[in-house]
């Protein structure tokens, strides 16, 4: 049984050990899209006159920071009515089954992670022993499939290879009478371990990642976030936003291109690394 009581000597244990771990203020990105993750795994609450959604839980451990990050801005995590998330593993998921007791959110998630979340961390590619508590999921999304609550609609977009149901979130926000595109990238790495040529666990994984590029080239991007605040530089952002309230940093469609540009590099450069590191072991 989960609890909604987090002791002090959990939190102490884990804050400043590790980015991921430390408290970040929360702050508003634009119109009605908020930051309330740690200072690098990223959680987003986008606010509505029906309720909120919130993209990301991570940890069980940083959950309270999640808390109090919307508790900061005004809001209420009783207001929180969606849950969804980046990608499947643990540390943008862990925390699901204690963000929706606390909220009584429904958890939409995309095909190929769903699965996953909903057995703890069962199925998941290359992090087999990662485990979490188990989430129930409430809705099984496809590509393309659309989120809709209190006058906002968020675009599911399934862009596999760091997991099977990898997920990108589009929606547009208007501010200043002027609409942006918001474009929350679920990750495109290619991380460590990973097997691009003769995966036997996950044997799409190659053409799921050429799959991703395409999409993400093709996605209009003013408001460039991603599932960790580095993909975006979002500490450097925040506070160049603090010393020039008059612009806001977050537009980025140049950093946007520049990320996906470097991260496709990067993903052919090993997968021709691993074709090569094959074809020499068969001479």
């Amino acid at each position: 049984m989960l609890t909604t009581a987090f002791p002090a000597i959990v939190l102490m244990a884990v804050v400043g050990q590790n980015p991921w771990y430390e408290p970040f203020p929360a702050h508003k990105v634009i119109g009605n899209v908020y930051y309330v993750g740690s200072k690098d795994l990223a959680t987003y609450l986008i606010t509505t006159p029906e309720g909120h959604i919130l993209i990301n839980s991570g940890f069980e451990q940083t959950v309270p920071l999640i808390r109090t990050g919307v508790e900061s801005l005004g809001f209420k995590m009783r207001d929180i009515k969606i849950l969804l998330a980046s990608h499947a593993h643990s540390d943008h998921v862990a925390g699901h089954a204690l963000a929706r007791e606390l909220t009584g959110a429904k958890v939409y998630v995309m095909r190929g992670d769903d699965k996953v979340i909903a057995s703890g961390g069962e199925g998941q590619y290359l992090y087999t022993r990662s485990r979490w508590t188990p989430c129930p999921v409430d809705r099984v999304l496809e590509d393309g499939d659309e989120v809709k609550l209190g006058g906002v609609t968020l675009i599911a977009r399934r862009t596999p290879g760091h997991t099977k149901g990898c997920t990108t979130w589009t929606w547009r926000v208007t501010e200043d009478g002027k609409a942006r595109d918001v474009v929350v990238i679920g990750s495109p790495n290619v991380n460590p371990g990973f097997r691009l040529v003769d995966n036997k666990d996950y044997p799409e994984i190659a053409d799921d990642y050429a799959k991703t590029f395409s999409i993400l080239k093709a996605l209009p991007c003013d408001i460039f976030l991603g599932a960790h605040g580095g993909y975006y530089g979002m500490i450097e952002k925040y506070e160049r936003g603090k010393k020039d309230p008059t612009k806001n940093p977050f537009i980025d469609p140049d950093g946007y291109r520049a990320y996906v540009t470097e991260k496709e590099k990067a993903f052919r450069a090993t997968l021709a690394e691993q074709k090569a590191a094959r074809e020499s072991s068969r001479q």
